[in-house]
């Protein structure tokens, strides 16, 4: 019996559901409460971390783009399952260019609202918080004129009619739209549900925004896709909060490495006084 943790939301139990009817062996969910501040989303890989180093649990299942970029010692990500679709979804337009001015827009993320307001500063970006059903009850009664989240997310979560547009002009976040399996190396068989061009492309975006010192709460993109001929080709985003200013990078290439030479160029274009 394979031991799951994850975190308890509906979205992360649907996750945790979608790797445990994959794994060879039966399994079990262990649902692990994460302890912090509000809104430090760091708090949920370390809770599922803690639990791994105390054998709590066997493998722990997170969103990849929540997950730092430095581990707790011994534990590894050890498999990285087949990627959903990692773009940005707009909810209750069609298009940010729909919008009229001054309509309010609702995200949860510093890098989104950094590339909207980059996009269009005549909106009005606004903080929201909550779960995916409570953000659209919000916007159902008029907080909000439309919501930007993650395609993946609502698919998952069986809402894909809820997205009004793709907002291909975002860069994505490092790892979005993937799930992250950490795990003792060796501890435990899930070799089988990793999917080699994902891992590839998480991997690639994650040096990047190592090489960066940037988190998940700070305003920059990174997004890889693999080529036909096997190298990759990854963008990378830097911005001001305010959108006012901001460097974006594509560079082709084999994957080893890549990342680390995606943001030396925009280390070289400015990158770092953006995020300081």
């Amino acid at each position: 019996m394979i031991r799951v943790g994850t975190r308890g939301s509906a979205l992360a139990l649907v996750q945790a559901r979608l790797v445990g009817e994959r794994l060879s062996e039966d399994y079990e969910l262990v649902t692990v409460e994460a302890s912090g501040a509000v809104g430090d989303k760091s708090r949920w890989v370390s809770g599922l971390e803690r639990a791994l180093l105390d054998g709590e649990i066997d493998v722990a299942v997170h969103s990849a783009k929540d997950v730092p970029a430095e581990l707790a010692e011994g534990l590894s990500l050890v498999a990285i399952p087949e990627r959903e679709d990692p773009r940005d979804a707009i909810v209750g337009a069609p298009s940010l260019s729909a919008l009229s001015p001054g309509a309010r827009v609702g995200t949860s993320s510093l890098r989104r609202a950094a590339q909207i307001r980059a996009a269009r500063d005549d909106l009005d970006v606004v903080e929201v918080r909550g779960n995916v059903d409570t953000r659209l009850r919000k916007l159902a009664r008029g907080d909000y004129d439309a919501l930007v989240l993650a395609v993946a997310g609502l698919l998952r979560l069986g809402l894909g009619d809820q997205i009004g547009g793709f907002l291909d002009e975002l860069v994505p976040a490092a790892g979005q739209g993937a799930l992250a399996l950490e795990a003792f190396a060796g501890a435990v068989a899930v070799s089988g549900l990793c999917d080699a061009d994902a891992m590839a492309c998480v991997t690639a975006e994650r040096e990047l925004t190592r090489a960066l010192g940037a988190s998940c709460d700070t305003p920059v993109g990174a997004f890889a896709r693999v080529l036909e001929e096997g190298s990759l080709e990854l963008t990378g985003w830097v911005g001001r909060p305010d959108g006012s200013v901001w460097v974006r990078d594509r560079l082709r290439g084999p994957a080893d490495g890549l990342g680390a030479r995606v943001a030396e160029r925009l280390v070289a274009a400015g990158a770092m006084e953006l995020l300081r």
